[in-house]
């Protein structure tokens, strides 16, 4: 099994990058990702965060399919589908709404590669049912993250702890196969949108 971390962080620590990336048929097309020193690995692996390889953390939250209010259990999936996990930081962002709508436009692709886009932000379910009235609508599930407030996402090491957007999440992937286990992560900018084509690259690979 191949397993790639790489670590960045700007000089004013205001944002970093983290990826990794599992494939047992080699890497997407187009993927040229450096291996990050030894001693940058073991900071990542002591800090909790569940990375590459690790069973992905179970949860259940409430969730917006196409307009409807029900709930999610991550390991409803086990067995049946690949899932993407997309944390995004807040509703009505402009790069939120071009993540969620290029989901939307490149659904089939992910249905096609017996795989799920989860979206998840630690804003409420009433907010995220306005906004998806008002951008969508959208097909794949939209969970809320909201009490106990981003819980999940500090569970998955993305929850932003301090600073003006504290108790929001990062805007992340983390692509959890059939078997419950990790096989991508990456975190991007805040106002950074995450690319649906990176998501595909990996689902069409596992």
């Amino acid at each position: 099994m191949l397993i790639i971390f790489s670590v960045t962080r700007s000089d004013d620590d205001s944002r970093h990058t983290v990826q990794s990336f599992s494939c047992a048929r080699g890497l997407p097309q187009g993927f040229d990702i450096p291996l990050m020193p030894e001693e940058r690995i073991r900071g990542v692996l002591e800090n909790g965060t569940p990375g590459v390889g690790d069973a992905a953390p179970d949860f259940e939250l409430p969730v917006l399919i196409a307009g409807v209010r029900e709930t999610l259990r991550l390991s409803a999936y086990r067995g049946q589908k690949n899932v993407a996990l997309a944390f995004y930081p807040f509703n009505w962002q402009e790069s939120s709404a071009a993540q969620m709508v290029s989901y939307q436009v490149q659904r089939q692709r992910v249905l096609a590669s017996n795989a799920e886009i989860v979206a998840i932000t630690a804003d409420s379910i009433m907010n995220t049912t306005a906004w998806e009235r008002a951008i969508g609508p959208f097909e794949f599930p939209m969970c809320s993250d909201f009490w106990p407030h981003g819980e999940v996402s500090e569970r998955y090491g993305v929850l932003r702890m301090a600073g003006e957007v504290a108790g929001s999440s990062e805007r992340a992937v983390v692509i959890v196969d059939r078997s419950g286990s990790i096989v991508f992560r990456k975190s991007y900018g805040r106002d950074e949108v995450a690319p649906v084509e990176e998501i595909l690259a990996v689902l069409e690979k596992i």
